[in-house]
């Protein structure tokens, strides 16, 4: 079974984690405004995925770890995807809210 678990792939709480524990990184939530207002990760920064582009107003260094979330995790990795286009060498799609067991913010 341990050989399995080597495998398994990191879960949004997991991740929420590192984010924690890592020196200046950035939890960035690419949901839509009224889905960020409904319920979000605390800490987390808001920017659609559709303005992506406006990241560099709230992250100016392209060597910051970027934490990335969404609803399911599809538009977080449509998100890192054009993040990396842009330079920021340093995000990962951490998945969905959905899969979140940790406090969110009304």
């Amino acid at each position: 079974m341990g050989l399995f678990n080597a495998f398994k792939r990191k879960g949004i709480d997991q991740w929420v984690e590192e984010y924690r524990k890592t020196p200046g990184a950035v939890l960035l939530d690419v949901r839509s405004i009224e889905e960020y207002q409904e319920g979000h990760i605390p800490e987390s920064k808001n920017i659609p995925v559709h303005q992506i582009e406006k990241v560099a107003s709230a992250v100016s260094d392209k060597n910051t770890m970027l934490y990335v979330y969404c609803h399911s995790g599809a538009r977080s990795g449509t998100a890192t995807s054009s993040l990396k286009r842009m330079g920021y060498i340093n995000s990962v799609n951490i998945g969905g809210i959905i899969s979140y067991s940790g406090k969110v913010v009304r």
